[in-house]
């Protein structure tokens, strides 16, 4: 069964979406975050994404008060990211409450760096985040594009141990058109023991269930529940 995984988004402390990762599409959907992650524990939801995007632009975390706030007053299992770029870094992440880091931007430009990470923290702990624009990594809050293949860059890590990869299509997110499907069968295919999180573009319940048929590990969702599209009551049979 597939794990179904809301997304937080944060820029100065509230809870926003950005469309495209364009910074200029922020809109507000709450500002307490808190009252947001409460909203999903109540409904049987045990995992949440926590972005953290100004962290993203800047190239170091900014926003782990909201993470230390989150994790203090719920029990979901966090995995944070955004400018986690050096070891101060996770240090930080995991100090403040989170179960698990995605690292996107430092698997491109240290990647010998990220391979130590992985060993010493663990499979377990350290994702890596691998988001593409027609196939290719985009960096820095996906404000920096480069000539990098996605389907490279993540067979590079695929032998160095890394176990999960989170892969967003820039183009589909928070577009709410759906997900690029082929781009996941694809990597379901050639990384058949790797555990992908798909990320952006989920439009309803319809865009989870042919992920789950796909063989995805988990999905994040965010806009199509913020904007209505999906009810949580929709989502409790992955809850289970």
């Amino acid at each position: 069964m597939i794990q179904v995984i809301p997304s937080i988004q944060i820029i100065g402390g509230k809870c926003i979406r950005l469309s495209q990762g364009d910074f200029s599409t922020e809109k507000v959907y709450n500002e307490n975050p808190i009252t947001v992650a409460k909203i999903f524990e109540d409904h049987g939801i045990t995992k949440l994404s926590l972005i953290d995007l100004d962290g993203a632009k800047k190239g170091n975390v900014v926003n782990n008060h909201v993470l230390e706030m989150i994790a203090g007053h719920t029990k979901l299992k966090i995995d944070f990211s955004g400018g986690i770029s050096r070891v101060s870094d996770i240090r930080t992440a995991f100090e403040s409450g989170a179960s698990s880091v995605t690292i996107g931007t430092a698997a491109v430009t240290h990647q010998d760096l990220f391979t130590s990470w992985i060993f010493s923290y663990g499979r377990e702990k350290i994702i890596l985040g691998a988001d593409s624009e027609n196939e290719k990594i985009a960096t820095s809050g996906w404000q920096k594009k480069s000539q990098i293949n996605l389907f490279d860059h993540i067979e590079y890590y695929y032998s160095r141990g890394v176990k999960y990869v989170k892969s967003s299509d820039i183009l589909r997110d928070g577009v709410l058109q759906g997900p690029n499907f082929d781009l996941y069968e694809k990597l379901t295919k050639q990384f058949p023991d790797m555990k992908i999180l798909a990320s952006g573009g989920i439009s309803g319940v319809a865009d989870i269930e042919r992920l789950n048929e796909i063989g995805v590990y988990g999905v994040i969702f965010g806009r199509s529940y913020y904007e209505g599209k999906i009810q949580l009551k929709e989502l409790e049979k992955y809850f289970v």
